[in-house]
């Protein structure tokens, strides 16, 4: 088990953590449907409340926050297992981008729907030096049913948004390499991380026939481990929030899986480097929670527009 503390707790699953420059670290509350920051003495308060289901969550180049809106899910709670996602919520009109204002609250939709039709599940999101950002859509699961899922890339001005990358089997986390010439995108229920040749903003280069989706397999796990998002550290590794092998798992841009720091919850959901040296991952610990602090042997990758 890592030496993990606890930065703040008594959150509705949250997601999505961004630390911020002033120290303060912005969550999404799934279950609450709000962005919430969370002052450095662990104490916390709504910024705005947003679409159903809030997800993940970046710092675009006009620094608002930039969210995946995945359009809610039904929750189940108990004392044993805490919180955990089921089924679309009965109430679901889709998913959505949105941008918040961190000075006013203010919430705006960016998009709900591409040339393929309506959003069903934005997950997570990455931004580009050019400014442009990608996302997952993790899809909806239903009675009987799942979408197949995509990644997109889009314009933070509102006129361009493209599917890129389709199918995917609920394609989850989202990152780039440090030069950005590789875009790696985790599966959840495959426990696969996949790595796309990004050959200019928006486009890939597609590998053919075997592969399921124009990417190269980076990694995958074996056993029942499930892979949710994921962040690139500076030597280029990635590292990926993992569930039921509760914990973060290293994988180097070779595909070797280096080492897997665990951690209690189960539902290990979403980290992000921060800290004065961004050597302090903060990890989301949904089914609790809790957001948690573990030391990293090396400076996380400074994200675009982060303020880093």
């Amino acid at each position: 088990m890592s030496e993990a503390t606890v930065v703040a707790s008594g959150l509705r699953f949250p997601e999505g953590p961004v630390a911020m420059p002033d120290g303060t670290l912005l969550v999404v509350e799934i279950a609450r449907d709000c962005l919430t920051r969370i002052a450095r003495d662990g104490s916390f308060a709504p910024i705005a409340f947003t679409g159903a289901g809030p997800n993940g969550a970046a710092i675009g180049p006009d620094g608002k926050c930039y969210l995946c809106i995945s359009g809610g899910y039904e929750f189940a709670e108990d004392a044993e297992h805490g919180m955990r996602p089921g089924l679309q919520h009965r109430d679901y009109r889709g998913g959505a981008i949105e941008r918040v204002d961190l000075a006013t609250g203010a919430v705006e939709v960016v998009y709900r729907r591409s040339a393929r039709g309506a959003l069903r599940g934005p997950n997570d999101l990455v931004f580009d030096r050019q400014g442009g950002f990608w996302f997952t859509d993790i899809g909806k699961n239903r009675e009987g049913e799942r979408d197949h899922g995509g990644v997109y890339y889009a314009r933070t001005d509102g006129s361009f948004i493209r599917e890129v990358i389709y199918p995917m089997v609920q394609p989850n986390g989202i990152g780039l390499a440090p030069d950005e010439r590789t875009l790696y995108v985790a599966e959840t229920v495959t426990g696969r991380v996949w790595a796309f040749d990004v050959t200019a903003p928006g486009e890939i280069a597609k590998r053919p026939f075997p592969s399921p989706n124009g990417g190269r397999l980076l990694a995958g796990l074996p056993g029942f481990q499930l892979f949710d998002s994921l962040a690139v550290d500076s030597a280029g590794h990635v590292c990926v929030a993992t569930m039921f092998n509760a914990g973060i798992t290293e994988i180097a841009p070779d595909g070797h899986v280096l080492a897997h720091v665990a951690l209690p919850d189960r539902f290990t959901t979403n980290l992000c480097f921060g800290g004065p040296d961004l050597r302090t991952v903060f990890a989301t610990q949904s089914s609790s929670g809790r957001v948690v602090a573990v030391p990293w042997p090396r400076p996380g990758l400074a994200l675009n527009f982060s303020g880093r």
